[in-house]
């Protein structure tokens, strides 16, 4: 047995992400100050309100591509609080506008910062995966859990739509899949009548079991049947009636 951390992307490329973070943070609060200043010059009420919003959406966005940064050290973060401030941003951002509750229910977790962030990453793919295609402009709900079981997280988002099960995976789920593989896990959908399931297994540990040929290794769990997470979601939570991120711990 090894200690093998989980890697973050080499020091070139980690320079480039850096830099490309940096760009965008200073393009959007480039943005944010050219719609304030119109606002500002503007003598029209609607105006300065739409230009009001617009900032706010910014914001908002801003808010999200920072909590999903790359983290700077290799520390352990409690991941119901990261996921809690990352959910809180999409709400804001997506969710509130569109009438989707989004329900986070995470008991605290001590992960590794890069764990995390990955995490974070698949998280928000799956939320603004599920926004996108299970509602088709109807009021409705997603729930993010996360737990512990034995020495695996298990992360799922289920939702109350109605997206087709026979669709096409896009490039979002695409990189969900690569995500995944980064944390050494598995990735699976499942699909029922009262909305459907992602469903996210990786070890909890940074210990990788190192085999004779190299490769890390771990034995994953096996998927639950088809339709357990989304049946257990229907029972759970209820069509809900105001917008909002709840957190439950």
């Amino acid at each position: 047995m090894t200690n093998c951390s989980f890697q973050l992307p080499i020091m070139q490329e980690r320079m480039l992400l850096n830099e490309l973070t940096h760009r965008i943070r200073n393009e959007l609060t480039a943005a944010i100050s050219m719609i304030s200043l119109a606002a500002a010059r503007s003598s029209n009420k609607e105006v300065r309100a739409a230009l009001a919003n617009v900032m706010e959406l910014l914001h908002n966005y801003a808010d999200v591509h920072h909590a999903l940064q790359m983290p700077e050290r290799d520390t352990r973060v409690d991941a119901a609080a990261y996921l809690r401030k990352l959910c809180l941003t999409i709400s804001r951002s997506k969710l509130e506008r569109m009438k989707i509750d989004l329900v986070l229910d995470a008991p605290p977790l001590w992960l590794q910062s890069n764990q995390c962030w990955l995490l974070g990453m698949i998280v928000y793919e799956l939320i603004t995966n599920a926004a996108r295609h299970a509602f088709s402009g109807r009021n409705g709900a997603i729930r993010v859990e996360l737990l512990c079981t034995g020495t695996f997280v298990e992360c799922r988002v289920l939702d109350n739509g109605s997206a087709p099960a026979n669709c096409h995976p896009g490039r979002g789920l695409k990189i969900v899949d690569a995500l995944a593989e980064a944390l050494i896990g598995r990735f699976h959908q499942e699909f029922g009548s009262a909305g459907s399931a992602s469903i996210l297994l990786f070890p909890s540990s940074t210990e990788a079991q190192i085999t004779a040929n190299g490769r890390t290794h771990h034995t994953i769990p096996s998927a639950s049947d088809d339709t357990s997470s989304v049946a257990y979601f229907n029972q759970s939570l209820p069509t809900p009636q105001t917008t909002g991120i709840q957190a439950t711990e």
